[in-house]
């Protein structure tokens, strides 16, 4: 089951969790003073040209992809470990911001989409 399959209800839940989380630790760490910023968009960026060739040929719930999806979370909790709710909000907040969007869908066209999925799997399978 993908991530557009879930309810609405949920949808806005993992957004109001995304939000509530990421404000908490940005006021707790000094806007995320703590986070080399360079190296994060580095190693998102390595992330990124790293999928986007496995898009076509994987499902997001495969195993090639899920081990992926390990090295994106990780990266995402160098700012704050997220919930599964935030997790799942992060990717959705990829998909609402037009910016976020663009700058995903130029490694390829769908990766907001297959992100999204792939995120979804990973966080029921790996988060509380």
């Amino acid at each position: 089951m993908g991530l557009q399959q879930t309810t609405p209800d949920y949808l806005y839940q993992c957004r109001a969790a995304q939000r509530a989380e990421q404000e908490q630790s940005l006021a707790s760490t000094d806007n995320w003073a703590h986070v080399d910023k360079p190296q994060v968009h580095a190693d998102f960026d390595a992330f990124y040209q790293e999928l986007a060739p496995l898009i076509d040929a994987h499902a997001p719930e495969s195993e090639a992809i899920q081990a992926l999806m390990e090295k994106h979370f990780a990266i995402v909790a160098r700012f704050y470990v997220p919930s599964r709710d935030a997790y799942v909000g992060t990717v959705l907040f990829y998909a609402d911001n037009t910016d976020m969007k663009a700058f995903h869908n130029a490694y390829h066209p769908r990766m907001v989409e297959f992100l999204g999925d792939a995120a979804y799997t990973y966080a029921l399978q790996n988060l509380q």
